[in-house]
């Protein structure tokens, strides 16, 4: 099914998330480099801000600092692209409430440290792939990403409870394990496709 080309007065926003391992990142690239000039990558701010030099340890208080922090750059990170690209896909290399999942202590903390709600934040986003991680079928979560710390323990916890925060969105999709990762990748695309597909009939209707 071809993506469809005339959306040049629609913004489509995509989250690509779940837990470490999960293989969103490199699913992104995939999608970006099959789709072209119609798709826009956001890269994952956690990501650009600890390989770049933001400090991190593991006290409470840091963990604070660095999940307020990253919350608002991935935001500003989002809405620059939408506004340099308004007629492209948005494919969000985990969104804004990522960070609820990863902050210490109840997930109302989160949003009451943000000034946001939950259902503000899901609003962001027209649609939701949640690439389940390889921790959860017990396999290494190893990859290129040297801002990668958890074991697999942790990871398969985390994906646990990201999954809890994003499976609220009306529009969810879960991509689950698969020992087969180009099957995963594949998978991955078709759901794209049709939510992307579905989307824009919608916009159109309207």
């Amino acid at each position: 099914m071809p993506l469809p080309t005339n959306h040049n007065h629609h913004r489509c926003r995509i989250v690509l998330t779940g837990g470490p391992g999960g293989g969103k990142t490199t699913a992104a690239d995939m999608f970006r480099r099959e789709i072209g000039d119609r798709v826009v990558v956001v890269p994952e701010a956690a990501t650009m801000m600890f390989t770049g030099g933001f400090p991190r340890y593991e006290e409470r208080y840091a963990v604070h600092a660095a999940q307020r922090a990253i919350y608002h750059v991935q935001q500003n990170l989002e809405d620059v692209q939408a506004a340099e690209y308004p007629g492209r896909i948005l494919l969000c290399d985990r969104g804004t409430l990522d960070g609820a999942a990863y902050w210490p202590g109840p997930p109302n903390e989160f949003f009451e440290e943000m000034r946001t709600t939950m259902d503000k934040e899901l609003a962001r986003y027209d649609g939701v792939i949640f690439f389940e991680s390889a921790a959860v079928g017990g396999l290494s979560i190893e990859g290129g990403n040297p801002a990668r710390l958890e074991s697999i323990g942790k990871a398969a916890e985390l994906d646990a409870e990201l999954r809890t925060v994003w499976s609220r969105h009306p529009n969810f999709r879960l991509v689950r394990h698969q020992d087969s990762f180009l099957k995963k990748i594949t998978t991955g695309f078709e759901m794209l496709e049709e939510m992307v597909s579905d989307l824009f009939q919608g916009s159109e209707a309207d």
